[in-house]
């Protein structure tokens, strides 16, 4: 008799069909490891940063994405602190995790067969050493979800006191595009404009409440940090909003393929029918599309204005229709994108995910740009707004 929900019996990441850490990694980390260890690509090593600028060039990833964070939330706690923060660095696929002083650099991916992929990079001056990690990385990384155990990666915003140590006891938020800016970047710096819409960005807690540094809005970070041992003074807030966006359209990914793969392998040994197997993708692939067209997308009640470069480095990275137009256009006045259709869909991941789980996603988004799905949580799409999303993601081959 078939079960009316599914529970899947292989559920830990070394589990068939998954094999996390037996399985061959395929991700821009992993070719770039191999390409330095074959000689093919020297890493210029300076010093103060090791190999930061040199690995920032060679996966084309902006410095205008630098986003700082104080609070001991890492693998280095000791080393991070208001004075000393982490400084992250992303493009659609990879996340660099530097901290200055630090010979290790910490890096995770999107990859196409493992989800979230974990590195790290010994910066000796007489070589690169990269290596991809497991249970270091896991220990935090590793989340429960309907199938079983899935690697993902992490933003949150938490209450950190003046030495950067957080308070447990107190709230801590997992950030995305639908969180309240009431909730965001606790623990990190935030440069530019966010009008008057606070967030918990430049604050420290002093008797059990955040208070925020005078100034809370900063232009940049000079006499916060020595601003001239960091590749730039910003910590952008339009970078941060799309680091949040970001994260979890891979994890939504990652979920959905753990479950599909999982499904499809208990479904071959008899375990579960074909309507079962039907059910699964269904609502893996509902919660892919929902998240790709920003359901739930906190409403901007001010514009936003960024600090660098990072929202024309952005924005000019296409691709373009025969009318200019990008899903990296942001509008920033009201919502983030002037066209809510996640970017990533031109990822290496969105290709990577399992055919009938991929196709399902692009069927379901075909029928919410066509007006045939008029569900709620997509009324946030107007007839313009589903007209020329469909029209750039046909004209720029996505579907």
């Amino acid at each position: 008799m078939a079960q009316s929900k599914p529970v899947l019996a292989q559920r830990r990441l070394d589990d068939a069909p998954i094999q996390y850490r037996q399985s061959a990694a395929d991700n821009p980390i992993d070719r770039l490891a191999s390409s330095v260890a074959a000689g093919e690509t020297k890493l210029q090593y300076e010093p103060g940063y090791g190999y930061l600028h040199s690995i920032l060039q060679e996966l084309d990833i902006p410095v205008s994405s630098q986003s700082l964070v104080f609070s001991k939330t890492s693998l280095q706690t000791g080393r991070i602190s208001p004075d000393n923060p982490r400084a992250f660095y992303f493009n659609d696929d990879v996340y660099i995790g530097w901290i200055r002083g630090s010979s290790l650099m910490e890096v995770a991916t999107a990859d196409v067969n493992l989800g979230a992929a974990f590195y790290s990079i010994q910066m000796n001056p007489r070589g690169a050493s990269i290596r991809r990690e497991h249970h270091r990385c896991l220990v935090c990384h590793e989340k429960t979800a309907d199938s079983g155990k899935v690697p993902m990666h992490t933003i949150t915003s938490v209450m950190a006191r003046e030495t950067g140590q957080v308070n447990l006891l107190l709230a801590e938020y997992k950030t995305d595009h639908t969180s309240p800016f009431s909730e965001r970047w606790g623990g990190w710096y935030v440069t530019g404009d966010a009008g008057e819409m606070g967030h918990m960005g430049n604050a420290f807690l002093k008797d059990e409440t955040l208070v925020p540094i005078s100034p809370h809005q900063l232009d940049d970070l000079h006499g916060v940090i020595e601003t001239s041992q960091w590749p730039t003074p910003h910590s952008d807030v339009v970078a941060l909003m799309v680091l949040e966006h970001q994260v979890e359209m891979h994890n939504r990914m990652t979920r959905a393929n753990y479950a599909v793969r999982r499904a499809a392998f208990q479904k071959e040994q008899g375990e579960i029918n074909d309507a079962d197997f039907q059910q699964i993708v269904d609502r893996e692939a509902d919660a892919v599309t929902e998240y790709a067209f920003f359901s739930g997308e906190a409403k901007l009640t001010s514009p936003i204005i960024g600090s660098s470069e990072f929202t024309r480095d952005f924005a000019k990275r296409g691709p373009f229709d025969s009318q200019g137009r990008s899903l990296r256009e942001f509008d920033l006045t009201t919502r983030m994108f002037r066209y809510p259709c996640s970017y990533l869909v031109y990822s290496d991941q969105f290709k990577g995910m399992e055919d009938v789980l991929r196709e399902r996603v692009l069927a379901m988004m075909n029928d919410v740009l066509t007006g045939s799905d008029q569900r709620p949580k997509f009324e946030h799409l107007s007839a313009e707004d589903r007209t020329a999303i469909r029209t750039i993601l046909q004209e720029t081959k996505a579907i």
